[in-house]
């Protein structure tokens, strides 16, 4: 009951709009005041900072954060998306298919969904609109593809689930590729399958001739040295992901110099971005530590292992029903804070059940990309929203059968988890 009571403040504080890490901790520090009076609680506050922040590959979140912002600065995403709009432009919602194709490439060296968003509403969703593509068409889809960041390595996501459920950093890493690449596909089809209703609404690029397909893809082609730079060196275990985080911090500074976008002023805002971002993610990471307490005393967890293990109902059943708390936890919270809160109360549950660490943050992170782009909080929507002063209901409606979409293949990968497995199986 204590528990429940704790959760229930949690909740109405995060709806008072109260930020997310003092919320947290306050929950967490009331519980043990309720548990073990001021001693525990003082206790825990001595204990909990150090014990949460000190492993080594939380270095690798502030590295790929300012790598993201690095690429963002390089000013090679709208190179891109040219180049991407070069090859499939001229066909039916080519430049739509060219905004999800330059999303995911973007996603794959950056690893921040706003970012992407950002980035792609100035370039793709003001071209769509010149070319004749419904505002919440344009919108909608550039909202969702942004969420591809937190999915595609090098993710900052993934890697603070990794940390938090202590599974391999590399592994999940990898594993978001081939889904990351299936979720973008399933953009593709379900973006055509409403264009079915009325083709009009999928307007023709131009054309381009192979000589300016050659030189966009030249100008884009500095995005490689930086994706191999990251998950190449992850993926063949030449570097540990904060290595390779460091590696692509150094790789996109290198690009910024060469393409002489250069200035220290946007230098200077890329890095106080970056301190902000990551204060912010740390400060939940030792609010969750201060809760994360309180639940272990009152033995939460084991309880709830044991009540589910001794149940007759279908894992498959329990994993739907989970998935539905984590799409609920996306409309009102982020994806950090949601993985900090849940993770060490559901991934024992998981494991229990038969199910890989590693499958699981695949399954949290797409589940949890809903709440970027779904109501009331929809960060992504507000994103695109404000860069193409659109209302954001307008937003939240296109991106609506892309969620849809996106609910599928989670299905998909609950039914069969070695879709997502395959590829860190490679590396075994």
């Amino acid at each position: 009951m204590l528990a429940l009571s704790i959760l229930l403040l949690l909740v109405v504080l995060v709806m008072l709009r109260v930020p997310v890490s003092f919320a947290v901790f306050a929950a967490g520090l009331v519980g043990l005041l309720f548990i073990g009076g001021p001693g525990l609680a003082l206790h825990a506050m001595e204990s909990a900072p150090f014990a949460a922040v000190r492993s080594n590959s939380l270095s690798a979140i502030p590295l790929f954060i300012l790598m993201a912002q690095l690429m963002l600065l390089s000013g090679l995403l709208d190179s891109l998306f040219d180049a991407a709009r070069s090859f499939v432009g001229r066909i039916s919602g080519g430049t739509a298919v060219a905004t999800v194709g330059a999303g995911a490439a973007f996603a794959a060296v950056s690893g921040s969904s706003t970012a992407a968003a950002a980035t792609l509403a100035q370039t793709s969703t003001t071209r769509m609109l010149k070319e004749g593509y419904r505002t919440g068409t344009a919108t909608g889809l550039v909202a969702v593809v942004g969420t591809l960041a937190a999915m595609i390595p090098p993710s900052i996501i993934l890697v603070f689930y990794a940390i938090t459920a202590e599974a391999p950093v590399g592994k999940v890493l990898v594993a978001g590729f081939f889904p990351g690449i299936v979720i973008a596909l399933s953009l593709v089809v379900t973006m055509y399958l409403g264009f079915l209703r009325d083709k009009s609404a999928a307007p023709k690029g131009e054309r381009s001739s192979f000589g300016t397909k050659l030189r966009y893809l030249v100008k884009a082609s500095p995005l490689l040295v930086v994706f191999i730079a990251v998950v190449g060196s992850i993926f063949f275990g030449i570097a540990s992901p904060t290595e390779a985080a460091a590696l692509g911090v150094l790789a996109s500074l290198v690009l910024v110099i060469a393409l002489r976008r250069w200035n220290t002023r946007a230098v200077g805002v890329a890095i106080l971005e970056t301190v902000k971002t990551s204060a912010m993610i740390f400060a939940i990471i030792i609010s969750a530590g201060i809760l994360g307490i309180f639940i272990t005393e009152t033995r939460v967890t084991p309880k709830l292992v044991e009540s589910i293990g001794g149940s007759s109902w279908n894992p498959f059943i329990i994993m739907l029903l989970i998935g539905v708390v984590y799409i609920v936890l996306g409309f009102f919270m982020d994806q950090i804070a949601i993985i900090a809160l849940t993770v060490p109360v559901t991934l024992p549950v998981v494991e229990a059940l038969g199910y890989d660490p590693i499958w699981f943050g695949i399954y949290v992170v797409l589940l949890a990309e809903a709440g970027m782009v779904t109501p009331p909080m929809g960060i992504n929507v507000f994103v695109v929203a404000k860069a193409v002063r659109v209302n954001p209901i307008t937003v939240f409606k296109g991106a609506f059968p892309y969620v849809l979409a996106t609910m599928v293949i989670a299905v998909i990968f609950l039914i069969w988890p070695e879709v997502v497995m395959w590829v860190p199986n490679l590396q075994n």
